[in-house]
């Protein structure tokens, strides 16, 4: 998260315990920042930590500019 912070996005991860345990979606992902560019903002919920950053990260590697540094993070 530091280094999307350094790389101009903000990111805000929620797990909601409200939401566990009823079949919802508990984990809230939220990117925005200008490094973003016009897509401006990724806002998504899910049921597992896992799933938010499998949508995450090939969102941002496939924007344009600078994202090559994601290719070294990995959930495997």
């Amino acid at each position: 998260m530091e280094d999307l912070g350094r790389h101009g996005v903000t990111m805000l991860l929620k797990v909601d315990h409200e939401r566990l345990g009823f079949g919802q979606k508990p984990w809230t992902v939220v990117l925005s920042g200008p490094a973003l560019g016009d897509l401006r903002s990724i806002h998504s919920d899910f049921h597992t930590l896992r799933e938010a950053l499998e949508y995450c990260l090939p969102r941002l590697r496939d924007l344009p500019g600078d994202w090559e540094w994601l290719e070294g993070y990995s959930l495997y």
